[in-house]
């Protein structure tokens, strides 16, 4: 009887070999198609054991070049002491420090190191520890807010380095590690293993979120958020280490974790690597980054879209645009004299690929922009009228002049390019009146939190109908500006920034 039932499965087995069309064994490792004789085509899974993850290669390496980073934060205070007061005049100001750690990945051999902003802003004194346990005074060589990216150097030579990997060949289940130095100094050099669990991520640290990054102080919101997801162990002390693949290269900078208490809850982010290149590259080479702009207002190709331009449903949308997927964005406005609008571009055409990768949303955009320099140029391919038609786009600078308008109507705002929102954009949101940022520059509004399609709806509690009601508005401010608003995907934004 065993026997039997062992020829009976084992005849089951084979047949269930010739219906996916796997004639012989080698075929079942070289992860092709198989084409049987009967035309059925299958796609095999790469078994072989090279393709096990051995991640001792990468992790023995990347940990020589993920270094400890010590700040400390000189704060002036002054006590507020009635009795002194009364009898010798107004308290002295005092000072206090504060230590704050994190980590860093050194990216050349002669001390340049690239580390997270929050870790190093404010700083009055910065000290690195390198793997060996060596430890040298750093200075910061730059900082980018936006995407929370900074530069310090050591004066040191011949250091262990990581070399960039490419961030967009990532794909999602691929292994990755995270090295540094979780929790302090006690954990320096520490390595977690998980996978890719989603590119392009966009998420909202909001109010009430404790600790939202991966270091052991708070910081600025970030604001080109394009990151890397993972479920690789990230914890307070981890932000500006290395994110590695299985061969040991760069490609992401670990940056923030969204948990209620401050610890790691199953997932990580990290800026990606292809970003954080052309950051760094900018630092070293013109000491801020050079940042272009598209001119373009974007929204997700989803349900709140279809929502906002009155078709039935999702499906609806579809078929009525002729989309044969959700991958893309729909170009809600184009910026007059825009980068755009010069290029041919238009309100209402999906945005499918930049320079020939797919764009899924709106955060790959910023992405892929973001690694554009001012006067680059791009072939973006778009859908109208479900015909496919490609643009060659040359990336401008952002506005910079706060209060200078532009030929086309548009006025520059701490690094930002404001207009009055447009009716649909206002009837999308629910709002009567608003202005609506179209791109961003290197300024305060970037730094403070501002995005590119959001709508500004009040200022310093005082409602605005124009870009030169915000100018007003923020030109009789006293001490600082205040902006509360509506962002591109429908979530309020508030934010503050100082005038001086």
């Amino acid at each position: 009887m065993k026997k039997n039932l062992v020829t009976v499965l084992l005849s089951i087995g084979l047949s269930m070999l010739a219906a996916y069309g796997v004639t012989k064994a080698a075929d079942i490792n070289d992860g092709t198609k198989v084409v049987a004789q009967d035309g059925t085509i299958t796609k095999t899974v790469n078994l072989s054991q090279s393709e096990y993850p051995d991640l001792t290669y990468a992790a023995e390496s990347a940990v020589k070049a993920v270094v400890y980073v010590g700040v400390t934060i000189t704060q002036q205070y002054q006590m507020d002491d009635p009795f002194y007061r009364f009898f010798f005049g107004n308290v002295p100001q005092q000072q206090r420090e504060q230590q704050g750690s994190g980590s860093g990945v050194i990216i050349r051999p002669d001390g340049y190191i690239v580390t997270n902003n929050h870790v190093v802003a404010n700083a009055t004194k910065i000290e690195v520890t390198l793997d060996d346990n060596k430890k040298y005074p750093a200075k910061i060589i730059g900082t980018d807010p936006a995407t929370d990216i900074a530069l310090i150097k050591i004066e040191a030579e011949n250091l262990p380095t990581i070399s960039f990997g490419d961030s967009d060949a990532l794909r999602l289940g691929e292994w990755v590690l995270a090295v540094g130095s979780p929790l302090g100094y006690q954990l320096r050099s520490t390595v977690t293993a998980g996978i890719v669990s989603a590119k392009g991520r966009s998420m909202n640290f909001g109010q009430g979120q404790q600790n939202p990054y991966g270091g052991s102080r708070g910081g600025n919101q970030l604001h080109i958020e394009s990151f890397i997801q993972t479920d690789a162990a990230v914890n307070p002390g981890n932000s500006g280490g290395a994110l590695v693949n299985k061969t040991g290269e760069l490609v992401g900078i670990n940056t923030a974790i969204v948990s209620q208490d401050g610890s790691y809850s199953g997932y990580s982010f990290a800026v990606p690597v292809n970003i954080v290149k052309k950051i760094v590259g900018d630092l070293i080479d013109f000491g801020s980054v050079k940042r272009a702009v598209l001119g373009i207002s974007m929204s997700d190709l989803n349900e709140n879209l279809a929502d906002a331009l009155k078709y039935d449903s999702v499906e609806d949308m579809m078929k009525k645009m002729k989309l044969s997927s959700l991958e893309g964005v729909y170009i809600a406005e184009v910026s007059d004299g825009g980068s755009a609008d010069k290029a041919g571009i238009r309100k209402g055409d999906i945005l499918l690929t930049i320079d020939g990768s797919k764009v899924t949303n709106g955060a790959s955009v910023q992405e892929k922009v973001n690694s554009y320099h001012p006067g680059d140029k791009a072939v973006m391919t778009v859908l109208r009228d479900g015909k496919e038609k490609e643009f060659s786009v040359e990336f401008q600078e952002s506005a910079a002049g706060n209060g200078v308008a532009a030929a086309n109507g548009e006025i520059a705002f701490y690094g930002a390019a404001l207009r009055s929102a447009s009716r649909e954009t206002l009837a999308r949101f629910g709002l009567t009146s608003g202005v609506e940022v179209v791109s961003l520059g290197s300024g305060r509004m970037l730094e403070a939190g501002a995005s590119e399609g959001l709508v500004i709806v009040y200022v310093n509690d005082q409602p605005v109908k124009s870009p030169q009601d915000v100018v007003n508005i923020a030109k009789a401010a006293k001490r600082s500006v205040y902006i509360e608003g509506v962002t591109a995907d429908g979530r309020k934004a508030y934010f503050g920034f100082g005038k001086d």
